[in-house]
């Protein structure tokens, strides 16, 4: 019988076609980050983007979600920004954060050919939900993709997200068959995702997309979001759950290890 967490078949020799995505010169911005440290290798100048087609339970920037909370910006202006600060990120560099940047596929593009242009490693921070909009230019254009993998479970999946897992799985799998470095994150909630049969799911999934998968971050669960749910007048429904324990994270990361894979 099926339960949903089997493996998905092996990748297919062509991945599945893509939507062209054309270079867009403005879009919307939710905030800047000049000096992060957890958004890929070194100092990285972060941009959040607005929007996003995920409804998350444990958003912690929920107030990024519609794209009207964003403000327009040039690429050219944020540029010149990046570029002042060219130096300070040596070692470091871009990434694209949200909500969602594949919300705004063009304007992505058009800040990692900035980027690229400067000289800087580039990151793109996604649920992969919108993979289908990058075409094969933006994967080369992206030295790292730090991609989101919520569940493994379908049924905890579309719980957690309000989408189903398919498109996400499917572009890791076009992430690994073009050797495009990845980050995978997944975060670890009492209650909602730390079953170990679906951490068990998410690790030999990963393990299959073999090495283009430098590392998986195990991500503990807190609620440092949650006034912002309260900001935005919406209901916190993990109002009492309780932050992922150190001892439950490294228990999820042995499981991650035990199948030779990297783990923070």
């Amino acid at each position: 019988m099926k339960t949903g967490l089997e493996s998905p078949p092996p990748p297919p020799d062509t991945p599945e076609p893509v939507a062209t995505c054309f270079r867009v010169p403005q879009g919307r911005v939710h905030s800047i980050e000049s000096a992060g440290m957890l958004d890929g290798p070194g100092i990285r100048h972060v941009i959040f983007l607005s929007g996003c087609p995920l409804r998350c339970l444990y958003c912690h920037n929920p107030d990024t979600v519609c794209a009207e909370n964003g403000g327009l910006r040039h690429a050219d202006q944020l540029m010149v920004d990046v570029a002042r600060r060219r130096a300070f990120l040596k070692g470091g560099g871009l990434t694209i954060s949200g909500g969602e940047p594949l919300a705004q596929p063009g304007f992505v593009k058009t800040l990692l050919t900035g980027a690229k242009a400067l000289g800087l490693h580039t990151a793109v921070d996604t649920s992969g939900h919108l993979g289908a909009r990058v075409d094969d230019e933006m994967l080369a254009l992206t030295d790292l993709w730090l991609l989101d993998i919520k569940s493994f479970d379908p049924v905890t999946y579309k719980r957690v997200t309000g989408v189903d897992r398919g498109p996400t799985l499917a572009f890791a799998r076009r992430l690994a068959i073009r050797k495009r470095p990845m980050w995978i994150r997944f975060v670890l909630v009492p209650g909602l995702t730390d079953a170990v049969e679906n951490i068990e799911g998410v690790a030999a999934f990963v393990v299959g997309l073999g090495p283009a998968v430098e590392r998986v971050d195990v991500l503990p669960f807190h609620k440092m979001g949650e006034a912002k749910w309260e900001a935005t007048g919406r209901f916190y429904s993990l109002g009492a759950t309780q932050p992922t324990t150190p001892a439950a994270t490294e228990a999820a990361r042995a499981i991650f290890r035990a199948k030779g894979l990297k783990t923070f």
